[in-house]
């Protein structure tokens, strides 16, 4: 069986390949085709633009080929089972399941991988799964208390989605930083109180928190000068090979301010034994249903259309929220 795949050749080189994949399957295997996956405007992109460490090891067992190049990179399609092992009983033909999988119109995963959408979800909105998976995790390691006033750097995806988790914790004000207008207004729409170009000065503001998922390294130290004595700057972005220039002097040494990593691989140790990855994955697939996905979607481009879908995202910011490559199931499972 021949299916189709999206590969980087190298940095913003992109190609449509044809691969073999098993026309047979295994006892606990089942088969998926493609309905939409999404593009990634933080971590693929960096890939796409070649800004990843050479020597970094592929973190999915789905992924191909390696970070010098060819390489076949991506984590969020949504298809419907359309196969299954004669050993699986979680599915069955015709769920809608959401897999950490590059961009490929069909393949073969063992029935562990595939997580089974919401009855009546737009499949669509199930390709945000790892993204929301990614925020709620964002929302966990930050801790926000009881009426803390928070910043958020960065309206992409992953930045709106914490603005609508932030909304639900209760806290008074949430700020958010981003320098796209219409990403400003769109998080306003989803919860954020106020909204800043970068640049703007926030000192004095004495925000509680601060979270940058902006992937800007200028936003860190803009970040670290917002906030109040002994604040926490909780840091999502992945900066690949960008270097962080920060000014770590009075402000910063005298105010006790603490930066802290967040990382979707792992959970906080502080979390742990109450929260697993099964528990943290199981509240983001509830959540689909609850937050307001449909209106990050910008653009959906036909699969045969990736490359003018990367150079959209990478030419034109201003223009793309999520950038959905489309299937030729999509309109049938929309419907």
């Amino acid at each position: 069986m021949v299916v189709r795949s999206v590969w980087f050749a190298g940095a913003r080189q992109v190609e449509l390949r044809s691969e073999a994949e098993s026309s047979s399957l295994g006892a606990s295997d089942v088969r998926v085709r493609a309905i939409a996956s999404a593009i990634s405007h933080g971590t693929e992109m960096l890939v796409f633009r070649g800004q990843v460490s050479e020597d970094l090891e592929l973190d999915l067992p789905t992924l191909r080929g390696s970070f010098e190049f060819p390489i076949k990179y991506g984590y969020a399609s949504v298809g419907r089972v359309v196969e299954c092992g004669a050993a699986v009983q979680t599915l069955s033909p015709g769920d809608n399941v959401f897999v950490l999988h590059p961009h490929q119109t069909e393949y073969v995963v063992p029935d562990s991988m595939p997580i089974r959408l919401p009855a009546g979800l737009n499949p669509e909105c199930g390709a945000f799964l790892a993204n929301v998976e990614t925020a709620t995790n964002i929302v966990l390691d930050a801790a926000p208390r009881l009426a803390e006033r928070v910043v958020i750097f960065g309206q992409g995806v992953v930045g709106l989605l914490i603005t609508q988790l932030l909304r639900r914790t209760g806290v008074s004000q949430i700020a958010v930083v981003d320098p796209l207008e219409a990403r400003r207004k769109l998080a306003c729409q989803l919860g954020a109180d106020t909204a800043y170009e970068p640049g703007v000065d926030l000192t004095g503001e004495d925000f509680d928190l601060a979270i940058e998922a902006s992937g800007s390294p200028a936003a860190l130290d803009q970040a670290l000068r917002s906030v109040a004595f002994g604040a926490t700057v909780l840091v999502c972005s992945w900066y690949g090979t960008k270097p962080v220039p920060l000014l770590l002097g009075g402000p910063f040494h005298r105010r006790r301010l603490r930066i802290v990593s967040s990382q979707v691989g792992t959970i906080d140790a502080a979390l742990q034994p109450r929260w697993s990855h099964a528990r943290r994955l199981g509240v983001a697939r509830d959540l689909l249903s609850r937050l307001e996905l449909e209106p990050l979607i910008s653009h959906r481009l036909p699969f045969d259309q990736a490359a003018e879908a990367y150079r959209l995202v990478d030419e034109h910011p201003e223009a793309t929220v999520q950038v959905l490559l489309t299937y030729p199931d999509s309109a049938a499972a929309r419907n």
